[in-house]
């Protein structure tokens, strides 16, 4: 018999970049190590946007049109001797996310894992469709229970 999961903490105010980066940090302690693993040079950075030329280089008209962001090359892209030339980073965005949260009323701790997790994909050279695929079929197991929601970028 397993133990019952505890509850997730209700926020019913808006927590600061301290609190969004604790839950991303729970959030990444949960990935099975074998998938961990790959991930362990990679930066998560919590802001509350993105800067002008992210959002001019995805032409993005509103900061608040993306939830988070691997910045780096997926490991489907490096060869043995790759040199990295930047530190791969994932970027969530603190106020795109409150929004979501607000308008949506999900768990802000589900959130925060679903964009790490969409991110983390990225890291691994997952398009956004191949994600969507997966959550879809996810979804559509009734023994898998999972979800889709929000763009993640």
């Amino acid at each position: 018999m397993t133990e019952p999961t505890p509850p997730l903490p209700r926020y019913t105010t808006a927590p600061g970049l301290d609190v969004i980066e604790a839950l991303a940090g729970e959030a990444f302690a949960q990935i099975p190590e074998e998938l961990s693993r790959h991930v362990t040079g990679v930066v998560i950075r919590v802001v509350d946007f993105p800067d002008d030329e992210t959002l001019d280089t995805m032409g993005l008209e509103s900061p608040f049109d993306l939830l988070g962001l691997y910045h780096g090359v997926s490991i489907d892209q490096k060869s043995v001797g790759f040199t990295p030339e930047d530190v791969d980073m994932i970027f969530l965005y603190r106020r795109p996310l409150l929004d979501y949260w607000c308008e949506t009323d999900e768990d802000l701790t589900h959130l925060i894992r679903h964009v790490l997790i969409h991110e983390i994909g990225h890291h691994f050279g997952l398009s956004d469709e191949a994600m969507h695929a997966i959550e879809e079929a996810a979804a559509a197991d009734p023994d898998g229970g999972g979800d889709s929601d929000g763009e993640t970028g």
